[in-house]
């Protein structure tokens, strides 16, 4: 069979096609085509030093953070830790947070700045707001600074950028002014009800509903991670260099290795922040704004004017999930 009768069959089938299904065709055929090629993505955790819900103990403290940070160094994984530095005081300076915060810039993982006491940017004026920032810069540049460091990046708190163009230029403006540039997030979730969840059924001493939380997680988080690695590719035709939002929880702690494994299998390689932004992807223009906590690819399909069937397919968190996390 020639390749001209090839073409000539193929070329009769999609003329018998809606577009809509040819379109469909040639997604699923390139994005199946890449799952073979080496992709990228950054580990980026909010909410440094850890995520507890309450558990104020030290000892189970040092513990998350210390095994959540041989987890990474184990991976190979060049993470960055976005700090609220409010959680670095109670009665003056808490030098056992300060410790665990140090635990992780000693093992040579970058820090950003992810203000000092987490304001939402909808809410708060922007002088408030870049105030916020500025107390929250203090102790994380002593610790780098230690090393030969200082802060350059910056987390919205909330993925909040500004729900005006006004609003969102301001700050942007402020960023560069003083030397940061906004580290974004492509691959969004929901870990942190699944951190809620887990650190619920720690309390409640059940390993069996611990595990199974855990395993959903992973399954979940590689369904999010496919989900918008297709979101990239129906807008840009290809891989990018993606960003993953995770929190310091007990619950990263324990599946780290898991989630690197996970990407692995799906031929990930781990990048710096740096290395991540130099895909020029992160350059496309954000024409509009809104009250959305949403991810970086998200704001570039609305910028595109993409409808609601865009984002329909989207992994939803399992019901147990959130009613383990009181989240409706």
């Amino acid at each position: 069979m020639t390749d001209l009768f090839i073409f000539s069959k193929f070329n009769t089938v999609l003329k018998r096609l809606s577009k809509r299904r040819i379109s469909f065709l040639i997604l699923f055929f390139s994005v199946f085509l890449s799952f073979g090629q080496r992709k990228q993505v950054c580990f980026s955790f909010d909410d440094l030093p850890v995520v507890s819900y309450g558990m104020s103990d030290t000892i189970f403290q040092k513990e998350l953070m210390d095994k959540l940070v041989r987890s990474i160094k184990r991976n190979k994984i060049c993470a960055i830790g976005f700090v609220n530095e409010s959680k670095l005081y109670h009665n003056g300076i808490d030098l056992f947070q300060v410790r665990l915060l140090k635990t992780w810039v000693n093992n040579d993982l970058d820090l950003g700045n992810h203000t000092f006491s987490h304001p939402d940017y909808n809410s708060v004026s922007f002088n408030d707001f870049y105030k916020d920032i500025l107390a929250g810069e203090t102790i994380s540049n002593e610790l780098l600074g230690a090393r030969g460091k200082s802060l350059s990046y910056f987390r919205h708190p909330f993925l909040h950028v500004g729900d005006t163009k006004a609003k969102a230029d301001s700050l942007s403006d402020f960023l560069a002014s003083h030397g940061y540039r906004v580290a974004p997030v492509t691959i969004d979730n929901e870990d942190y009800l699944f951190a809620l969840a887990y650190k619920r059924a720690k309390v409640k001493n059940d390993p069996n509903l611990m595990a199974k939380i855990g395993k959903d997680y992973v399954t979940y988080m590689e369904k999010k991670v496919r989900y918008f690695e297709i979101q990239a590719y129906r807008l840009f035709g290809r891989n990018i260099k993606q960003i993953l939002l995770l929190h310091a929880s007990l619950l990263n702690s324990d599946y780290v290795d898991s989630l690197a494994k996970m990407l692995r299998r799906n031929n990930y390689d781990f990048v710096s922040m740096d290395e991540a932004l130099t895909d020029e992807t992160y350059q496309t223009e954000i024409s509009v704004y809104g009250k959305w906590g949403i991810s970086w690819i998200d704001r570039w399909a609305l910028s595109q004017r993409k409808k609601s069937d865009f984002f329909r397919d989207e992994p939803a968190t399992p019901e147990y999930i959130k009613k383990l996390a009181d989240f409706q």
